[in-house]
């Protein structure tokens, strides 16, 4: 923990220009990025009376070990260099208003030939047309089966359609006309379009146009004396009118808006958003947000704004907010500009949109009392099984964050092995990494840990000496960890395959992938395993990492050189938070395992053919689905495969028939 007045800059070198500045923790990861008008006053504002700071901010000034700044001309750039830095460092103290996957969205597939009406969570994809979020599931799904009935959009999936339009029948959908069967060809793909066309234009608020038309064609068949056609139009308009009542009408038609309400006490804030489209309430939206240091309500809502509009989202016209942000005319025109035409942010005083704003801040309020009552019982049993951890392995300190590493293969071959990472108890997934274990190949789990563990760590110290930290890499103990990383075959930093993402590099920009050393190092396994990676780690000069394994049979926890393991209770929160980080690290590594298998033995025969590229294996995989079938093709069979020529068709047989002898 550092103290806030070792890095303190100097009198008078802090500028009194608008920037943003970055605080820096002692490995060299971004904590905390701000804006400030006048960057000397805010700056010295985190040096002043330490006890008179909040209490997350007294936290994030220890945690700091320097502080940097960037100078900018206008209000707008530093609020796109805010956001740009929050977005590339993702500092562990800023307010982030994270993706909530229990929100479901309503998804129209454009970019598919023929649309699919479907829910999606989570990240959004280019050309899918969104609605939403909605509150729930269920409630969308509704209004999608009554929708139906008047747009019959496909709704399957690509392996759904795929099986209908090879055996010519449509599915149930299709035959009780809730689908318009275009696997079959009962419609044209511009005709399907047409159909999704209609229904996204339904669902964005133009609902007019469609009730007057039903409603039409129910009169003009009923005048022809069509009266089952008649009837079915009836029912669609009803259908409709059904579909419209689940939309709460709160304001004029033409309203387009999003409507912002904050709940919030010392340490935590709820927002939630309530989506107007057309006068309707098209979805709803919240989260729950840490704070940091002391923020008003302007400036809560400028970082949601910020954050919540930078790519994904549709920007509406009017954004109504409780309290306007500090530098409303520079967001106006950061929105405006992403927009394309003018957006307005404004604070209802009267009518209509001020009570829609009092019932989005009910419902702020309560979002924040229920999650009060859930995290109290969840911080309540991480911080117990961190204690238990402590106590029961004899570490100086609470292992807040704990890596675990298990190694994978299939008798002896393809050998891998993964880390995954918790940190006060929970999954940080952006940081989890996969190894391939390329210095042998066998089954030998205890020299892969040893193997996975040296990589690891030398790569830490890599990192640390990179960033100008002192490490324990030094003299003897250096040239001996060089000699060990020569003797597996690979280079300072070794290769494995990793997940995007991790800590930055404040020199490249890149990630970081190794740079932060844990408290706890949990390895699947018994006390070979487990002598393994002290062993790595005595060989690195490391002596301020403990290492713990957990075996299997009897979910015994075993030390280095001790020859009794640790029993824990079974019902106690350390051993259960053991054994998620154990299955975790398992779980990680089999699906890599798998996947690299299943690619080599998909791919491995065909690779050794001369001149055939990965386009023209995916066609003869198509074209004969499997090697066995292309085995017995003659070489004029194969010669009818699109983009393979005779010549090419009798080199593919007879590489596989020398493989085949």
């Amino acid at each position: 923990m550092a103290d806030p007045a070792s890095y303190r800059p100097a009198p008078g070198t802090i500028p009194e220009t608008p920037g943003v500045y970055r605080f820096r923790d002692e490995h060299g990861r971004v904590v905390y990025v701000g804006k400030a008008k006048n960057l000397r006053a805010r700056l010295n504002s985190y040096f002043a009376d330490h006890a008179g700071l909040h209490v997350r901010t007294q936290s994030m000034v220890t945690t700091a070990a320097s502080v940097e700044w960037t100078v900018v001309g206008t209000e707008v750039e530093a609020l796109q260099l805010e956001y740009s830095w929050i977005k590339e460092y993702d500092p562990r103290f800023n307010v982030r208003y994270r993706d909530d996957k229990s929100y479901p969205y309503l998804a129209v597939t454009l970019n598919e030939e023929y649309p699919r009406v479907t829910l999606m969570r989570g990240a959004k994809r280019k050309g899918v047309r969104y609605f939403g979020p909605y509150s729930h599931a269920w409630a969308i799904r509704e209004t999608v089966d009554l929708l139906l009935r008047v747009f019959p959009v496909r709704t399957c999936s690509a392996g759904v359609f795929k099986r209908h339009g090879q055996i010519g029948r449509p599915c149930l959908l299709g035959y009780i006309g809730k689908c318009s069967a275009p696997c079959t060809g009962k419609v044209s793909a511009a005709e399907h379009r047409a159909l999704a066309d209609d229904f996204c234009d339904f669902m964005a608020g133009n609902t007019g146009r469609f009730l007057k038309r039903v409603e039409r064609e129910m009169f003009a068949a009923a005048e022809d004396e069509r009266f089952e056609v008649a009837a079915r139009r009836r029912d669609d308009l009803r259908a409709l009118e059904r579909a419209l009542e689940k939309q709460a009408v709160v304001l004029g038609d033409d309203t387009d808006c999003d409507v912002i309400a904050f709940a919030r006490d010392r340490l935590e804030a709820a927002v939630q958003v309530f989506y107007v489209r057309g006068g309707r309430i098209r979805g709803q939206r919240g989260w729950v947000v840490d704070l940091v240091e002391e923020r008003t309500t302007g400036e809560l809502v400028e970082d949601f704004l910020l954050q919540c509009y930078g790519e994904d989202d549709v920007v509406p016209r009017e954004v109504l907010v409780p309290e306007e942000p500090p530098d409303r005319e520079a967001m106006d025109e950061l929105l405006s500009e992403a927009r394309g035409t003018r957006v307005r942010i404004r604070v209802p005083r009267r009518g209509d949109k001020k009570d829609l704003l009092a019932t989005v801040e009910r419902n702020a309020q309560e979002a924040l009392r229920q999650h009060r009552t859930r995290r109290a019982a969840d911080l309540t049993a991480r911080s117990r099984a961190l204690q238990e951890l402590q106590e029961a392995l004899g570490l100086d300190q609470a292992p807040l964050r704990i890596e675990c590493f298990d190694v994978s293969n299939l008798q002896g071959t393809e050998v891998v092995a993964s880390m995954v990472v918790f940190e006060d108890g929970l999954a940080r997934k952006p940081e989890y990494r996969r190894f391939t274990i390329k210095s042998f190949q066998g089954q030998d789990d205890v020299r892969a840990m040893h193997e996975v563990i040296t990589r690891r760590f030398k790569r830490y110290l890599a990192e640390s000496q990179k960033a100008g930290e002192p490490s324990p890499e030094n003299g003897e103990g250096g040239e001996r960890s060089a000699g060990l990383l020569a003797s597996y075959g690979f280079g300072d930093a070794g290769e494995e395959d990793e997940t995007p993402r991790g800590p930055l590099d404040p020199e490249t920009g890149r990630p970081r992938k190794f740079a932060y050393p844990p408290n706890l190092v949990v390895v699947d396994g018994g006390p070979p395993q487990v002598a393994a990676a002290q062993r790595a780690l005595d060989e690195l000069g490391i002596d301020d990492v403990a290492v713990c394994g957990l075996a299997k049979r009897l979910e015994e926890v075993w030390l280095p050189g001790d020859a009794d393991p640790v029993i824990l209770p079974r019902t106690s929160e350390g051993l259960y938070l053991l054994q998620r980080a154990r299955d975790e690290a398992h779980r990680f590594a089999i699906t890599f395992h798998r996947a690299r298998r299943s690619k080599k033995m998909t791919t491995s025969e065909l690779d050794a053919v001369p001149g055939l590229g990965p386009a023209r294996r995916a066609a003869l995989i198509k074209h004969f689905g499997s090697v066995r079938r292309l085995k017995e093709a003659t070489a004029e069979q194969i010669a009818e495969v699109p983009g393979i020529g005779l010549r090419t068709a009798q080199t593919i047989r007879e590489a596989l028939q020398g493989g085949a002898g």
